[in-house]
């Protein structure tokens, strides 16, 4: 296209700047949009209750020792139906004084939605009986003394095999057996040897049980507080983002408008 000579053509020069200004406007809009569409589109899940990663699975360690009162029930129901609704992949260890795979590593988190019952008071009382807690597989033949080293050795055992180092996740009261101790402290040496990721969701801890393990962990590990089941919301995945979605497009038809109806026009000084 040929330049047209104008007299005038100074005075062309704010709104050529607007014009430019618009389109540069318009465009990053739709990129910014863009970016955070594909952002949010590849990772929906949001409520986890500690980070967890993205690319590998998770290993949960559960105490299901005797020191676990129905009072904390809820909230290792809390967490179980949290971490089911996360939609990562999961492992379960289950630990008293020994431990046991109850779950492989990489299965769906919704595969702990069935353990969520056992931690759950019925939704009506029956026969005007007080509330109780439905019996688990554990309370008479497993649960006795808390040995969270043997939890831990275990998880770390499986997350040393997995093609990408699993994230242990403890979920426990932290009131250990004195003579746990020192093999704790070995096991915990282990995971910052092989740097293996722990997360700590606390049962309830005592300030003093918090104290010695973060002493025994190096001080580096925080404990996060277990939620109870109401305090679980029933919808813990982002909704698809329809919003931006829509601005997206409008920002993108606005800036294929503007070109399609709005040729450019050159000129210059007579």
């Amino acid at each position: 296209m040929s330049a047209l000579p104008l007299a005038d053509a100074p005075a062309l020069r704010p709104a050529a700047r607007a014009t430019f200004v618009v389109r540069t406007l318009l465009a990053a809009v739709t990129l910014g949009c863009a970016v955070a569409f594909f952002v949010i589109s590849r990772h929906p899940q949001t409520q986890t209750i500690v980070p967890l990663p993205h690319t590998a699975s998770t290993i949960v360690v559960l105490d299901v020792s005797a020191s676990i009162s129905s009072d904390t029930y809820s909230r290792i129901g809390g967490t179980l139906a949290a971490l089911a609704k996360s939609g990562k992949r999961i492992g379960l260890v289950v630990f008293s004084d020994s431990a046991y795979e109850a779950l492989p590593p990489g299965v769906p988190s919704s595969d702990l939605t069935p353990y969520v019952r056992y931690f759950s008071l019925p939704k009506e009382p029956q026969n005007g009986a007080a509330q109780t807690f439905p019996p688990n597989p554990w309370a008479t033949t497993f649960s006795g003394g808390t040995h969270i080293s043997s939890g831990l050795d275990l998880a770390h055992a499986i997350a040393v095999a997995q093609p990408r180092r699993s994230t242990v996740l403890l979920v426990s009261d932290l009131d250990d057996d004195p003579n746990d101790v020192a093999a704790l402290s070995t096991i915990a040496a282990a995971y910052q040897r092989d740097r293996v990721p722990l997360r700590v969701v606390g049962l309830n801890p005592s300030p003093q049980d918090v104290a010695l393990f973060q002493k025994l962990l190096g001080g580096g590990v925080p404990v996060a507080e277990a939620p109870t089941l109401d305090q679980v919301s029933p919808h813990d995945t982002t909704a698809f983002p329809w919003t931006l979605l829509v601005l997206t497009l409008v920002a993108a038809a606005a800036l294929a408008g503007r070109y399609a109806w709005s040729p450019k026009l050159e000129w210059s000084e007579a």
